[in-house]
């Protein structure tokens, strides 16, 4: 099996703000979304992977390689969107098909063409003429365009109307049909991931609360419906986490179907009812 993206025990420390013992791993050929809230760590643990911070310990590789020692070769492999344009407000789509070729050794110009004209921007408009939505469209056509063998984005889509989220979304999924590409999304935007994510990493308070196959995750995990007194027949290793209300509780179970094979009432779940059970769940 080969990895993307290889992050084993980042830390950083700033103050009121801790990453720890950051650990995950982006399969070739895949997609990964990194989840949590606004100030969960998602963007410092992309900057630590890019370089663009100084990390206090741990070891991140990408292509199977130390990424400080071969920033140059990994670079050209590449592309990465944030969630804001870097591009000159004064810039038509000519001028950044020009510098784009100067920079990239393998930029293709008529994929930049053919991703533009989906996406509708004018030619002949300055980039600060684009709305938002516009400016993260020649974002990602940027990124798209010289043969990049990863993508990662921090929070791309955020801000986007549902529409252009999803177009976009699908551009994601059709670029990895190349199995040799793969993809780190970062975004708070649960069912962005749980439609293009292969595996979830959920980061909350700087750590790592799980890193799992999405599929799996959310296919075993269950909400029981019972009163109070049943919890007790709930194995407390199986419990996610703990909803009370008048009507009695609910249980977020690890093992779905261990519960419904002994008569419990049990819902299915999804990615965001996880999620939600695990920050604001009783244990």
């Amino acid at each position: 099996m080969t990895y993307a993206i290889e992050v084993n025990n980042l830390n950083k420390v700033y103050d009121g703000f801790e990453l720890k013992d950051v650990c995950f791993k982006l399969e070739t050929g895949t997609i990964m979304g990194i989840v949590g809230e606004n100030g969960a760590g998602k963007s410092t643990i992309i900057k630590g992977i890019l370089d663009l911070i100084n990390i206090d310990s741990g070891d991140i590789k990408i292509f199977g390689k130390d990424f400080k020692e071969n920033a140059s070769e990994i670079k050209k492999d590449i592309s990465v969107v944030f969630d804001e344009s870097y591009f000159h407000d004064n810039l038509k789509l000519p001028d950044i098909d020009k510098i784009m070729k100067n920079i990239y050794p393998n930029w293709d110009k008529n994929k930049f063409l053919k991703y533009t004209n989906h996406f509708k921007l004018p030619n002949n408009k300055r980039v600060k003429d684009f709305s938002r939505g516009m400016k993260m469209k020649l974002s990602i056509a940027v990124a798209l365009s010289h043969n990049a063998k990863l993508l990662i984005l921090d929070e791309a889509t955020s801000g986007l109307d549902p529409v252009v989220r999803d177009e976009i979304l699908d551009i994601f999924l059709d670029y990895i049909q190349n199995e040799d590409c793969s993809i780190l999304i970062a975004s708070h935007i649960t069912s962005d991931l749980e439609k293009v994510a292969d595996y979830i990493t959920f980061v909350n308070n700087g750590k790592i609360i799980f890193s799992e196959n999405k599929d799996e995750l959310i296919y075993n995990s269950g909400v029981v419906k019972c009163s109070e007194k049943d919890i007790d027949k709930i194995s407390k290793e199986d419990i996610v986490g703990i909803r009370k209300n008048t009507f009695g509780c609910e249980v977020m179970v690890s093992d779905r179907a261990k519960y419904e094979n002994i008569g419990f009432v049990i819902d299915k779940t999804n990615l965001e009812e996880i999620i939600l059970f695990k920050v604001r769940g009783q244990k």
